[in-house]
């Protein structure tokens, strides 16, 4: 049976869905909205669980303890009791001939769970552009892209006509192409510089803040109209603990404030979701700034209410 309550209609009175609860209602926004969540088939999640488990070497060997470990419907649900409006599946393939089969996934999550932002993603393999195509008239609302995980050069020839396409589209992309937590051959602000410099237009939301370079990618924000940055993860004790965003460029941050969007990696966060609101109160950077980065920037981007 679908469940068809409102966001803002919490399923139990928990003290953690109070705390979020008081964090958006203190600023007088209608809810969150989470422009980085992970939901994917399940045999798959787990597989990712598994991979934090073992310490894998793109989890940079830290300690990483799945903080909502649950059942799909389950994690639906608390988003939509910490009154989180609209979320995203980010979901990303590691290999060829996996993106095609998870955006057919996508398509009937988007369809059966409520406030999901249709979520889709590609890989750099013949016939990319045809699915990125099938997608995007699919009703695809948002593409993730993993260049760590992949290991691929987003920069890849076989990528250019799906950039363009999704430039044309105006279609968002989520993409981790930052070092963190741990680098990989195509990671860091060149790679991904030299799509930019090709399309120019393409709405990149650069996941975790393109963590641990910040800076290099608040540079691009800078040059790029259209690039946005997500807010996963950092600023937390986790990521200070080990990549600290540098405070002279907190001024730099307050100054895109109208392209920083809201982000936490749930479900596959060591931390309660509570504690990335908090994180991002405590820079000081004010309560328009905070408005604008958990809710009103993504509402305008996406078109939503």
């Amino acid at each position: 049976m679908t469940d068809h309550r409102s966001p803002q209609t919490p399923r139990n009175d928990s003290a953690e869905a109070r705390e979020v609860r008081r964090f958006w209602e203190g600023l007088g926004l209608p809810g969150l909205i989470d422009v980085h969540t992970h939901f994917m088939p399940e045999r798959v999640l787990r597989k990712v669980w598994a991979y934090f488990d073992a310490l894998g070497p793109l989890t940079g060997g830290v300690e990483w303890p799945i903080t909502y470990r649950a059942e799909e419907r389950e994690r639906a649900d608390l988003l939509r009791d910490f009154g989180v409006r609209a979320f995203t599946a980010m979901l990303y393939p590691h290999k060829p001939g996996m993106a095609r089969w998870l955006n057919g996934w996508a398509v009937d999550f988007a369809r059966r769970t409520p406030g999901c932002l249709h979520t889709a993603t590609l890989f750099p393999e013949p016939g990319v552009q045809t699915y990125v195509r099938e997608a995007v008239e699919a009703g695809a609302r948002v593409f993730k892209a993993h260049v760590q995980v992949g290991a691929y050069d987003p920069a890849d020839d076989l990528l250019d006509a799906a950039w363009g396409l999704l430039e044309e589209a105006a279609v968002p992309v989520v993409i981790h192409c930052g070092s963190g937590p741990a680098p990989g051959k195509h990671t860091g602000p060149g790679p991904i510089g030299r799509v930019l410099a090709r399309h120019p237009g393409l709405r990149l939301i650069v996941a975790h803040l393109g963590m641990p370079e910040y800076e290099d990618f608040l540079d691009l924000a800078e040059r790029y109209p259209q690039v946005r940055l997500d807010t996963t993860m950092a600023f937390t004790d986790f990521s200070e603990n080990l990549m600290p965003f540098p405070r002279r460029a907190l001024p730099r941050l307050a100054e895109l404030g109208d392209r920083v969007l809201l982000g936490s990696d749930f479900p596959n966060i060591p931390y309660p979701y509570a504690h990335q609101l908090r994180a991002l109160e405590r820079l000081g950077l004010g309560e328009e700034w905070l408005r604008a980065v958990c809710h009103d920037n993504a509402a305008k981007l996406f078109d939503l209410p």
